[in-house]
């Protein structure tokens, strides 16, 4: 079932951190981060949530990478279900693909879970 009621974003964002980017690079696929595999599905964000993803789950990293997915590449697999506090989140229901990724960036994320994000995150 598909929650999301108005259009979805031009972008969705995966959070990796550099060495599991080198990795998908290195090897031409994307690895499936632990917390994907259990629940079945690749956790993503929109814009809008990706600060407190970030702040949750990746304080105090150095080497996050933030990669930009084209939702309308990735649409036929694509559900918005509720997630943290009943807010709608992108969940990916088949295998993230090197080519599905538009462009990426690193940032680092505070002890606090603070950050900057790039101007191009919209």
């Amino acid at each position: 079932m598909n929650f999301m009621k108005s259009p979805a974003p031009e972008f969705i964002y995966k959070i990796f951190t550099n060495k599991q980017w080198e990795e998908a690079k290195r090897f031409e696929r994307m690895p499936i981060a632990p917390i994907d595999e259990a629940d079945g599905y690749i956790h993503l964000s929109t814009a809008a949530q990706l600060a407190k993803t970030l702040e949750l789950y990746f304080a105090g990293q150095r080497d996050v990478e933030i990669l930009a997915i084209s939702s309308q590449k990735v649409s036929t697999n694509l559900r918005w279900e509720p997630s943290r506090g009943g807010e709608l989140f992108p969940h990916l229901y088949a295998a993230l693909k090197m080519s599905d990724i538009e462009w990426q960036t690193n940032l680092s994320v505070a002890k606090d879970g603070k950050c900057q994000l790039p101007d191009k995150i919209v």
